[in-house]
């Protein structure tokens, strides 16, 4: 993996680690490794294969440390005679992995902010939350990082971002407690300073 680090570079959350990759040869012995730790036989019919398949998707769970998220937002569009008022992208659905763990986040995200003359394509939206979800996180970080980007690129009026996640380091492991929502927040801009637009996008997440 070449080192990558994200244009918000005075903070140190958003810094990519500096490392050679280990090879998919040494990523593949560790799982064998774990297996056997497992008290299991890694050479067996229906673990053999199984190195290579959990690699193949721990680069999928992973993806987004060879992303940049800033990247999605540069293309802007300007022709919005004059809109000016939020512009919110709903229910975004994710999954992402606890950095204490390595346990699913299951979740949505709500994205909303409200421009300054310009609109970004509202994929782009989805694409910053994927590509932040796509790395060991915690949820409170995850959450900062989507708006302050999005701040940092687009610099609108104001940036609102709601997640809601279930976490399986909570129900499927420790404390076994099903059904519980992580609910986080950040609001940039008008969404703090303004009482009537944080409630209003609030009441447009479900």
């Amino acid at each position: 993996m070449n080192a990558m680090v994200h244009p918000l570079k005075g903070c140190k959350s958003t810094q990519i680690f500096n490392a050679a990759k280990p090879t998919r040869a040494e990523v593949e012995a560790a799982f064998r490794t774990i297996i056997r730790w497992t008290g299991d036989n890694p050479e067996r019919d229906g673990l053999a294969d199984t190195p290579g398949r959990v690699t193949r998707a721990f680069e999928e769970y992973f993806a987004g440390y060879g992303q940049d998220p800033a990247q999605f937002l540069e293309r802007t569009f300007d022709e919005t005679e004059g809109y000016d008022e939020m512009v919110l992208l709903r229910g975004i659905p994710f999954e992402s992995h606890c950095e204490h763990h390595m346990a699913p986040i299951i979740g949505k995200a709500w994205v909303a902010y409200i421009p300054t003359g310009h609109v970004v394509g509202i994929s782009k939206l989805a694409r910053v939350v994927e590509a932040y979800a796509k790395r060991l996180q915690i949820q409170e970080k995850m959450t900062s990082q989507i708006a302050n980007v999005i701040n940092e690129v687009l610099k609108p009026q104001g940036v609102g971002v709601v997640i809601k996640a279930r976490h399986h380091c909570l129900s499927s492991r420790g404390i076994h407690k099903h059904g519980t929502d992580l609910v986080t927040s950040r609001m940039l801009g008008c969404f703090r300073d303004n009482a009537a637009t944080r409630q209003e996008f609030l009441a447009m997440v479900d």
